[in-house]
């Protein structure tokens, strides 16, 4: 089992879309978090190495997540998707550019 966590600002729109997108995807465990202090969920120590792949939004995700947690990314491999926050929950186009961007990285069944 892959046990995979997205990552946005807030963890109140793309990253919870993407986790429930892919929550019954084969072979995945999903979670997501956000990486600003008010967020629904806060990205933690204990959920970075509990991910083999964190999948962030933003290539500014990705610059906070690595100054911030670098000894708790470890092993895991960080994507970059490049979503902009311009979309609602489970938005119809957030949805399609999730199931796009995502698999290509995620284990086959």
């Amino acid at each position: 089992m892959k046990h995979v966590l997205f990552i946005c600002s807030q963890n109140r729109l793309r990253s919870p879309t993407a986790e429930h997108v892919f929550a019954g995807w084969p072979g995945v465990e999903t979670a997501s978090a956000g990486l600003n202090h008010d967020a629904e969920v806060p990205v933690t120590p204990e959920l970075l190495t509990w991910a083999q792949i964190i999948f962030v939004m933003e290539r500014a995700h990705r610059s906070k997540l690595s100054s911030r947690f670098r000894a708790h990314i470890g092993h895991a491999r960080v994507v970059c998707l490049d979503i902009p926050d311009d979309y609602d929950y489970m938005d119809v186009e957030l949805v399609r550019l999730l199931k796009v961007k995502v698999p290509k990285h995620l284990p086959r069944t």
